[in-house]
């Protein structure tokens, strides 16, 4: 027989750096889940994405057991990794911060499509090239034409 699910808690944490201060042991206490386990496994799972932000999905149980799904970066914070930029900008429809290629585009969505609602890598590309224009990215150069 399956095991009751009590909750799902999503948290952004960086990879091996998880630590049961604010706001993961909050998160977690609340629903009964051993914190240091949680932590433990955590860092174990993401020591080789050192100090990249990465979204995690833990499943908690009736029985205070738990399961994590830890999840790519997300694609605000790859834009800003390939462009090298502390943040957007904060009028991205008027300000523009930097400029992002279609072929850098294209790394990104192949990379995040597992986790995006869409099945096409032409699809994700348009997705990430709107997130990259709402933080004030220009994307540079002409959409590739699929085959």
């Amino acid at each position: 027989m399956a095991k009751q699910i009590v909750g799902l808690i999503k948290l952004q944490i960086k990879g091996g750096a998880a630590n049961p201060s604010p706001p993961v042991g909050p998160a977690l206490g609340s629903k009964g889940v051993n914190i240091m386990e949680f932590c433990k496994q955590f860092n174990a799972r993401t020591q080789d994405k050192p100090g990249k932000v990465l979204p995690v999905v833990i499943t908690v149980y009736a029985d205070k057991s738990f399961e994590f799904v830890v999840k790519t970066p997300p694609v605000a914070v790859q834009l800003l990794e390939v462009t090298k930029l502390k943040s957007g900008s904060a009028e991205p429809n008027r300000n523009k911060v930097g400029k992002v290629s279609w072929d850098q585009i294209k790394t990104i969505a192949e990379d995040k499509i597992q986790d995006m609602n869409c099945f096409k890598v032409d699809s994700a590309m348009r997705m990430v090239a709107g997130t990259a224009r709402s933080m004030g990215l220009t994307v540079t150069g002409e959409f590739p034409k699929s085959n």
